[in-house]
């Protein structure tokens, strides 16, 4: 959040908001829905706060820390004079609560004012505070049938649309992007239909929804327009894709439609849960050209009895197989996962699982969570609670085992052959990643000369978006050093667009 803060020349006069995103790359995708939305309606969209009239703070409700984060940002925000208002998930997530306790804030607004962002933040400017919401359990405002929810007209942030009526592929993307990096995600769906006991991401973001393949390709296309040569598929749950649109096997055909798209080098399937994992979608992440052979998999534990009562399933022997189908389709697909450590019951023999796990997994990266209750959870009425020194303990052997894992896995890849998308270029500094390394999470890769100075590619004249095949030569910790062979594919030079294609008269409801 620093450079949201830092001291740049103010807009031109004008209604100005500045737009602070924190939290998952989901969220990113519903701020760039609210800024398209705010840009129709003539405001001056901006991600610092110099000069803003309202910052607008698109909030984390995950975990604690997130919460904290939230927090703090809406305060930094308020003391820079400009009006504050929190939407996002902590906001949705507390409501009123969060009103009552944070008066800094001008107005805290849930999902259901995100069609309306425009006229609440316009009332905002001229004085008003706006009442919050009672916040409520979103799964109830869907149908059970996850078939039956595709028509309903209940506010999922990130899907919404102009024109309905029109082909996709004629209409608006309601979409302004806020970078112009070559990296952007796509939203695949929202919600979760699963009851892990540990999360309340279902209550405040409601029961899974897909969005359709004619508007997922139309946006995909839109975004290969404005520079993006990489996509990120994100949701709660990418395994369930397709579930309410009568196909539960839609993205293995979404995913070689998405890697056609002209300009698109590189497609990215996010938030897979091994339990959904169909050998069908392995193969497809693993074989299908342009989709990089990554495997994000939420495996959570490897003990089977912590794992039953988070709710979820499988065991280390069941996983360690999942990860041998990947790697016998593609054997330097990369894989990465997150755990928790110290959940109510988990013994010394469960964490010796974990690790037992973690050794025999090769893991290009793992996260380690240590838990806490979360408002609203099953597991935080569960008996059994870990003292939390010892919940400490186990974390920071778990952390450290982590780093020395994914340090080894990535001397592993010595002497391959990588193709690196590059995301920034300062002079002869380049930064890009590899098929195995995910936007922020999984580390990068340096291209550089060797080590006698030789490089057979002018590190001067890449750019971010071009794609280079490159030798893996080092490594530090999960971070890769690769001389480049030879540019596969360089990006566009044209101007991109930040909105769509046509300016907003109208805006989805």
């Amino acid at each position: 959040m620093v450079s949201a803060f830092a001291s740049t020349p103010p807009p031109p006069s004008g209604r100005r908001v500045a737009l602070l995103t924190l939290g998952c790359a989901r969220n990113e995708v519903d701020s760039e829905e609210l800024a398209a939305r705010l840009d129709a309606d003539g405001w001056q969209v901006a991600t610092d706060v110099a000069g803003a009239d309202v910052v607008l703070v698109n909030t984390c409700g995950f975990v604690e820390k997130a919460k904290q984060d939230s927090v703090q940002t809406l305060l930094d925000a308020a003391d820079t004079g400009a009006k504050v208002v929190a939407a996002g998930c902590m906001a949705e997530r507390y409501g009123r609560e969060l009103a009552e306790h944070l008066p800094e804030a001008q107005a805290v607004l849930g999902f259901d004012d995100y069609p309306d962002i425009s006229t609440r933040l316009t009332a905002v400017l001229a004085g008003e505070r706006l009442s919050a919401h009672t916040p409520r359990d979103r799964r109830q405002l869907l149908p059970l049938t996850p078939v039956s929810r595709q028509h309903s007209a209940v506010v999922v942030p990130g899907h919404a649309t102009v024109d309905e009526h029109t082909p996709a592929h004629l209409r608006q993307v309601l979409r302004r992007r806020l970078d112009s990096g070559p990296v952007a995600s796509l939203k695949l769906a929202s919600g979760c239909d699963r009851r892990c006991t540990f999360c309340a991401i279902p209550a405040f973001r409601g029961a899974f929804v897909s969005r359709t393949p004619d508007e997922l390709l139309a946006e995909a296309a839109w975004l290969a327009g404005t520079g993006v040569r990489e996509l990120v598929l994100v949701s709660e749950n990418s395994t369930s894709y397709g579930k309410d649109l009568g196909d539960p096997r839609l993205l293995e055909k979404l995913l070689p439609q998405l890697a056609e798209i002209d300009g698109i080098v590189r497609v990215r399937v996010s938030y897979l849960q091994p339990a959904e994992t169909r050998p069908g979608l392995i193969e497809a992440i693993a074989t299908t050209t342009g989709v990089a052979p990554y495997f994000d998999l939420s495996f959570q534990h490897a003990s089977e009895p912590v794992l039953r009562r988070m709710r979820r399933f499988g065991s280390t022997e069941r996983f360690l197989e999942l990860l041998s189908m990947a790697r016998s389709m593609a054997p330097q697909a990369g894989a990465r996962s997150n755990f928790i450590v110290g959940f109510p019951g988990e013994t010394r023999a469960d964490v010796d699982e974990l690790v037992r796990f973690l050794s025999a997994a090769r893991l290009d990266a793992i996260g380690v969570f240590d838990y806490s209750d979360e408002d609203g959870t099953e597991a935080a009425q569960l008996p059994g609670k870990i003292r939390t020194a010892t919940v400490k303990r186990r974390y920071d052997r778990l952390c450290a085992l982590a780093d020395e894992l994914c340090a080894q896995r990535a001397e592993e890849r010595l002497g391959s052959i990588v193709e690196v998308l590059v995301d920034s270029v300062d002079g002869t500094v380049v930064e890009g990643r590899t098929a195995h390394q995910a936007p922020e999470v999984d580390g990068s890769t340096a291209l550089a000369a060797s080590a006698d100075g030789r490089c057979p590619v002018d590190l001067t004249r890449l750019r971010a978006g071009d794609l280079v095949e490159a030798t893996v030569t080092g490594t530090e910790g999960v971070d890769l050093i690769a001389v480049p062979v030879r540019v596969l594919s360089t990006t566009a030079a044209s101007a991109a667009p930040t909105a769509g294609q046509r300016p907003l008269s109208a805006v989805a409801r």
